[in-house]
């Protein structure tokens, strides 16, 4: 099935205003900072939150065969236990006071199907999820890991058309995600309908979608690949989020003007000219107290703002004309003495300097 939504939402001084598309049996990841508008679009779509304005259908190849799920025009409203829509959230919200079994039947038996029909659809999507013998046990006795496959369980056994993952691994520890999110890939596909993954982590996007939707403000600022967003950052948010140095402004030729006023020499492979990115990345950054010698072509003066060390490799924040952050090694850093305030010189070469048109 093929999700098509256009999402128009104002909740107080907030307004979502999103056209999303989600193929059959793909997974897309929406990413985006807090408050970007992502939990607003799975409770939409959800049928939680109803639409001010747009549309939400799902449909095969066939035309005739569109189910509107929301059209605030049309007076079309189907309410959350009518859609064909499966949920699981970031706390998974297994009911306690239920078995297994009762939790992965619930959603049968909120659509009216027989218990003893629905226990018996619920035991097979328990062997499917390798939950064996858990059927009578209670939320509170499972891992982690186990919670989660209770709650997938629960959102497919209704066979839903769209499956929306809230944060799915966001309240697991660090030392059971990696397997988890395997394993959830896994049970990803074998699913053939359309996926949503709202995450705030690139390698879950990684590991487990096949496109990413970055949400900002209501809107969307950048879609693709997950290689694609990566190589052309076009937010602050997407160049902290893979770890990159962004700067916003304009190009001509090779020459990059920033938005304040700032100059940078870069590459690019042929001349270029208009609004525009540069992307440097960190690790082609170095540090020097006081001005080099010779002509290298970038020399950024700036103070640190703050040194975050890490196993073998420590980024420097650096404050100044073009706000930088810099990856050194720990040796680095002591021979530099560099403390919170001290005024540095940022150096790289042009070639290290990506330009791209906005």
């Amino acid at each position: 099935m093929i999700l098509r939504a256009r999402l128009g939402v104002t909740l107080g001084g907030f307004d979502l205003d999103v056209a999303l598309d989600v193929e059959p049996g793909e997974v897309v990841a929406l990413l985006g900072p807090n408050g970007a508008g992502k939990t607003t679009v799975l409770r939409a779509l959800a049928g939680l939150t109803p639409l001010d304005r747009g549309r939400i259908e799902v449909s095969n190849a066939d035309p005739a065969a569109v189910h509107v799920l929301d059209d605030p025009v049309a007076g079309i409203f189907v309410p959350p236990e009518r859609r064909p829509v499966g949920v699981v959230f970031q706390e998974y919200l297994l009911f306690p006071h239920m078995s297994v079994l009762d939790n992965v039947a619930f959603g049968l038996r909120a659509r009216g199907v027989d218990r003893r029909v629905a226990a018996r659809h619920a035991d097979t999507w328990l062997e499917r999820m390798g939950l064996d013998g858990f059927a009578d046990r209670r939320p509170a006795s499972l891992s982690g890991g186990q919670a989660q496959r209770v709650a997938l369980a629960r959102a497919l056994a209704t066979d839903p058309d769209v499956l929306l993952l809230d944060e799915p691994l966001a309240a697991l520890d660090v030392g059971t995600r990696g397997g988890v999110r395997r394993e959830l890939r896994r049970h990803l596909d074998g699913f053939t309908g359309s996926r949503l993954l709202v995450t705030h982590d690139p390698v879950d996007a990684q590991v487990l979608a096949d496109r990413v939707v970055v949400l900002e403000n209501g809107r969307i600022v950048q879609a693709g690949t997950l290689a694609d967003v990566t190589a052309h950052p076009r937010s602050r948010y997407v160049a902290d989020l893979v770890g990159t140095n962004l700067v916003r402004g304009r190009v001509r030729d090779r020459t990059f003007t920033t938005d304040a006023g700032a100059m940078l020499v870069g590459h690019s492979d042929e001349p270029l000219a208009g609004p525009a990115y540069a992307l440097v990345q960190p690790a082609s950054i170095a540090l020097h107290r006081a001005p080099p010698d010779g002509s290298p072509r970038n020399v950024i003066p700036g103070t640190v703002a703050g040194i975050d060390e890490h196993l073998d490799r420590v980024r420097v924040a650096l404050d100044g004309p073009i706000p930088l952050v810099a990856e050194i090694t720990p040796a680095a850093l002591a021979a530099l003495a560099l403390r919170p305030g001290d005024e540095v010189w940022s150096v790289f070469k042009a070639t290290e300097v990506a330009i791209y048109v906005a």
